[in-house]
């Protein structure tokens, strides 16, 4: 891996809604509708819309501030009541203000509507897959790196995960001279170039290092190390592009390294963890950033999954998660709920990808459009076969504890990098301890991202 690859003193990558279309001047939207980022962009044709009537006019909503929330709430509680009538109004209005061009809130409408609109006619899986095949038609290696490297240049919420994981895990292997990372991670190992350079310039021996990447595929999409929506092909001619470059970096770096991936259909919690070579004079490091909430939520596969990490007696676990409860209730006032939170912190991920990326800007684009993906899933696919819905930090210190895990203290010097890190991007980024484990990563005082380290 080239220096100039992956920027050495940012290099995390956690883009937590993969997506790899590249946005040109003529794009294929969302819904699959051949478009160009000028004029007015429907999420679906008026025609659709054509026995429909809003039963308020316009006028009587307030659009200075936050309106997309308020009319979505809305549509959501006209679903939870099963009040067509109502729902058909709203989603006319919404359609006629939502534009995947536009601001914060025309983003929201025009994705919310799709996830909206499928929920309600139970296409929801469908389309998903629909979209999941539009961004595999354009995955490359090329297109998926100018991505990581742009969003970890103009935001830190991809690069604060790895500052604090690779400062746990450096010390965690103080002194030890073989070392082995198991990266359950959706990074592109855009986070091991800075661990190497930390390795090369150790003031004792340089250790060997064995990184084990696991790739998992569900769904006929990919999660992991290689990003969700990619085909098994595509993924892994990405996965040897990407084990080169890292490997050329190592031996640049003096550091003895050697690379290793490992592909595997169905959810991580089945996992054959023989596969792994875990070996008894090795200190072992388990690194998990933005894939954990990919596990199943059924019959405790998260907490089995935890549990199957101990058996491997890691070192450190270290885990970066966003700080978001996604878990859309099934009927009812339960789905109000969920879909509330869920609008919430979408709203937040967009205005920060807003204030970081220049308005015109592709890869922006390809974030949102995943992140339109996402909102199908949420909203309007099964909860038993999701990876999207992501879990608080508080819920998931309850399950590492419960599985015998303690929290590892984040030193000084890790605190430290950190604000050091934020210092280098636009004002609105900050630094918080979190009462459970870890650290947050804030915007504008929301936390968005946490990071910790457990120990068994």
């Amino acid at each position: 891996m080239d220096k100039d690859d992956f920027p050495s003193s940012s290099s995390r990558h956690y883009y937590p809604y993969h997506s790899h279309p590249s946005a040109t001047s003529t794009t294929t939207d969302a819904a699959g509708t051949t478009t160009t980022p000028t004029g007015r962009h429907h999420a679906f044709e008026t025609s659709e819309f054509s026995t429909f009537s809003p039963a308020r006019d316009l006028n009587n909503f307030d659009f200075s501030d936050k309106w997309a929330t308020d009319i979505l709430l809305e549509t959501a509680t006209a679903i939870a009541c099963r009040n067509s009538g109502r729902f058909q109004q709203l989603m006319w209005m919404i359609n006629e203000l939502s534009s995947p061009y536009g601001d914060t809130d025309q983003k929201l409408g025009y994705y919310f509507l799709q996830a909206l609109f499928s929920r309600m006619t139970d296409s929801g899986e469908r389309f998903y897959r629909t979209l999941a095949s539009a961004s595999e038609k354009s995955c490359s290696f090329e297109s998926t790196r100018k991505m990581v490297l742009k969003f970890q240049e103009v935001s830190p919420w991809t690069t604060f995960g790895h500052v604090a994981c690779n400062g746990a895990i450096m010390e965690a292997f103080e002194s030890e001279s073989k070392l082995h990372i198991i990266d359950i991670s959706n990074t592109y190992c855009t986070q091991w170039p800075t661990l190497l350079e930390a390795l090369a310039t150790r003031t004792n021996e340089t250790p060997q290092l064995r990184l084990t990447t696991i790739v998992a595929s569900r769904n006929g999409g990919v999660s992991g190390s290689s990003g969700a929506g990619g085909s098994l092909a595509a993924v892994d001619d990405i996965m040897k592009e990407i084990g080169s470059r890292i490997e050329k970096f190592a031996r640049l770096m003096g550091v003895p390294f050697k690379f290793n991936v490992i592909h595997h259909a169905g959810d991580t919690c089945d996992l054959d963890l023989s596969k792994l070579g875990v070996k008894e004079d090795e200190a072992l490091a388990i690194n998990c950033v933005g894939t954990l909430h990919s596990i199943g939520t059924v019959d405790n596969r998260r907490d089995m999954m935890i549990s199957n990490f101990k058996k491997l007696q890691p070192r450190i676990i270290t885990v970066v998660e966003e700080e978001a409860d996604l878990d859309v209730g099934v009927d009812g006032l339960e789905f109000v709920k969920g879909f509330q939170e869920c609008l919430r912190w979408f709203r937040v991920y967009f205005e920060a990808l807003d204030d970081s990326f220049p308005k015109t800007s592709n890869e922006r684009l390809m974030l949102e459009r995943a992140a339109g993906r996402a909102t199908v899933e949420l909203v309007a696919c099964s909860p038993s076969q999701s990876i999207e819905r992501r879990e608080p930090a508080a819920r998931w210190s309850r399950r590492f504890r419960g599985s015998g895990f303690g929290p590892g203290v984040l030193s000084d010097e890790v605190c430290d990098d950190v604000p050091a890190l934020l210092r280098r991007y636009k004002e609105g980024w900050s630094m918080a301890q979190c009462s459970d484990a870890g650290i947050f990563l804030s915007w504008k005082d929301q936390p968005v991202v946490w990071a910790s380290a457990w120990r068994p």
